[in-house]
């Protein structure tokens, strides 16, 4: 499914929560920007999402699963990118 989704799927999603269930306590995250890359892909045209979850834990970079009501349940590489007083930012990138 991942390989359907566009920076338009989730553009209506933005400031909306994915729960983040393959942790235990189950996070939330709030996605906070859907940004397009430079470049061209094979498939689709490349994008980034970024999501704000709690100050802490810090989650390590690898696959989570999102779940979102709308989108149901994906698995995403998230990357940590920042932290601060809001919280930590993490990527997930498309290509």
């Amino acid at each position: 499914m991942l390989d359907k989704l566009t920076k338009e799927s989730f553009l209506p999603l933005l400031d909306g929560v994915f729960r983040l269930t393959s942790v235990e306590p189950p996070l939330e995250l709030r996605l906070l920007e859907v940004d397009a890359r430079w470049g061209k892909g094979p498939n689709r045209e490349p994008f980034s999402l970024t999501f704000l979850g709690p100050a802490d834990p810090v989650l390590p970079q690898r696959i989570y699963r999102l779940e979102h009501a709308e989108l149901g349940a994906l698995e995403i590489f998230l990357v940590p990118v920042g932290r601060d007083a809001q919280g930590t930012r993490y990527e997930a990138a498309f290509s």
